[in-house]
């Protein structure tokens, strides 16, 4: 199945752009997306290993299945001052 990931931030930053289209099996996870991020763009594993993702507008947990139809982002965390 096709996920586009929607990146914000530095996680848009590392990637060189604002979206990510991973080929993933059916039934894959969190975790699979974050892996998967992590092989097609390097740079932005270990960012992707500590962002929180959300699927269909909500916070999603690792073991979280994903379906095609679903909307995901990448959320990095916030720093500053």
């Amino acid at each position: 199945m096709t996920i586009v990931v929607r990146l914000f931030a530095a996680a848009r930053e590392l990637a060189g752009a604002s979206e990510a289209v991973l080929d993933l099996p059916a039934g894959a996870t969190v975790g699979d997306l974050r892996r998967e991020l992590g092989r097609q763009f390097a740079a932005l594993a270990p960012l992707a290993e500590r962002s929180l993702v959300a699927v269909n507008a909500e916070y999603a947990g690792e073991e979280s299945r994903l379906a095609a139809e679903d909307e995901v982002a990448l959320i990095p965390p916030v720093s500053g001052g």
